[in-house]
């Protein structure tokens, strides 16, 4: 069923308030001191109504008949302020039509002056509430965004400063005794290159002489053909 936005809730009732009359000034903010407090211009009862997410300040006389009121969209607002130098009153603007003006709220308990500004938060709190619910449910009944990847779809990531590698796969090591490539910036072939840590390479070995040559005849000592010559000259 749909609400009915002619109801009018009641939150708060203060049977003793005061209206005075404030000096004009720059801020709605001010000092209850600058106000003439023993001499109030209207005293009578406060009612605080609410109807949809409006809230009414209504200050009506012994006869419940209407002096002036309030209508509060918004607290804390423009609508009703607390004065600087105390907790007991406030600065409402009242409206009258087209016509509005500033004037000073006072309360003699500051229990009550606690009721009214409890009955405002409260009020704009829950309001505020039905509206983040209210919220979450068109967020919730609204149609999702779909991040899946879809069938066939891929997504490509470019990453800087890494080298592409090789599409042949790892590098072949080199074949052969342990021999490393050519260093960076030497020529290509032309030689071989020095065998690795330094070690030196044993050149092959050398056919050397034979001491004797069982193959080839070799000349037999002559004898000389004076045996005696070296002892005949030494006789003589």
């Amino acid at each position: 069923m749909a609400e009915d936005s002619t109801y009018e809730s009641m939150l708060c009732v203060k049977p003793e308030v005061h209206v005075y009359r404030i000096p004009p000034r720059a801020s709605n903010r001010g000092y209850a001191a600058d106000w003439k407090l023993d001499e109030p211009a209207w005293s009578g009862r406060l009612k605080i109504t609410a109807k949809d997410k409006k809230a009414f300040i209504k200050l009506e006389d012994r006869n419940t008949e209407l002096y002036a009121q309030a209508p509060v969209e918004q607290y804390p607002g423009i609508t009703v302020e607390a004065v600087t130098d105390s907790s007991r009153y406030f600065v409402i603007r009242i409206e009258d039509g087209t016509r509005h003006a500033f004037i000073g709220l006072g309360f003699a308990d500051r229990g009550d002056s606690f009721d009214f500004n409890v009955a405002l938060q409260d009020h704009f709190w829950v309001k505020q509430e039905g509206d983040l619910a209210k919220l979450e449910a068109s967020q919730s009944s609204a149609p999702k965004l779909d991040l899946s990847f879809k069938e066939g779809q891929t997504i490509k990531i470019s990453i800087g400063n890494i080298k592409k590698k090789d599409v042949g796969g790892a590098k072949p090591r080199p074949l052969g005794g342990g021999l490393l490539p050519p260093p960076p910036g030497g020529k290509a072939g032309g030689g071989v290159l020095p065998p690795p840590g330094g070690l030196q390479t044993v050149p092959a070995a050398q056919p050397s002489t034979p001491l004797l040559d069982l193959g080839s005849p070799v000349a037999a000592a002559q004898p000389s053909s004076d045996m005696w010559g070296d002892f005949t000259s030494a006789g003589s």
